[in-house]
């Protein structure tokens, strides 16, 4: 096991990463607990956990648990491509409120794409996702050896576009009619964050 320090309140504890099978990994920060989830992770759990304690344990509702059941039944990766993320617990009620971390993980091209979640809209304009979204991309980068890491955002989303500009994201143009929602394709607006950039971005505070 190796100990790093991140920043300030921030405590890292993670272990070697053999392909895709990775041991866990907790970060804390001020106000969060970011518990890594990997694919071989949700497949165990499938396998020793009630449907009530996935629920419990994801924080999910119906739909959340519909999603990660097809995941786990469908599959999650393939020889090459691969996710992971953390859970985020909020550290005063010990209970999870939402998700951040990459999917499309290509381990050969050292690149993947940025996601996250809150469950509620209640846990929403609290800086939660800005405390995880820091040090899920120094993880990214100084852990699982990524080089580029994008973002897909939709512009009417005002806060992910604050978001991934205020971590220093370039913006790559759009992605005409990519995204599904609801049987109607939108467009994605394209993020990128290369590691030279977070590198000199961290330097520069």
């Amino acid at each position: 096991v190796i100990n790093h320090d991140l920043n300030m309140s921030t405590k890292l504890k993670i272990t070697t990463i053999t392909q895709h099978k990775m041991a866990p990994i907790t970060i804390e920060t001020e106000r969060l607990l970011l518990k890594g989830i990997t694919p071989s992770l949700i497949h165990e759990l499938f396998t020793t956990k009630t449907k009530q304690e996935l629920m419990f344990f994801f924080g999910f509702d119906e739909d959340g648990y519909l999603h990660i059941k097809s995941m786990h039944e469908k599959g999650m990766e393939t020889h090459s491509i691969s996710l992971f993320y953390f859970l985020l617990i909020d550290k005063q009620s010990n209970l999870p409120i939402g998700e951040c971390g990459f999917h499309t993980w290509n381990l050969k091209h050292k690149r993947a794409e940025l996601f996250y979640k809150l469950h509620k809209d209640s846990d929403k304009r609290k800086g939660y996702m800005t405390e995880a979204v820091k040090v899920v991309l120094e993880y990214g980068f100084t852990q699982l050896n990524l080089h580029r890491i994008a973002a897909m955002v939709a512009n009417s989303n005002t806060p992910s576009v604050k978001l991934v500009s205020n971590n220093k994201f370039t913006f790559e143009g759009t992605m005409r009619e990519d995204y599904n929602v609801n049987e109607i394709n939108e467009d994605s607006e394209c993020y990128s964050l290369l590691k030279t950039e977070w590198e000199q971005s961290k330097g520069s505070v």
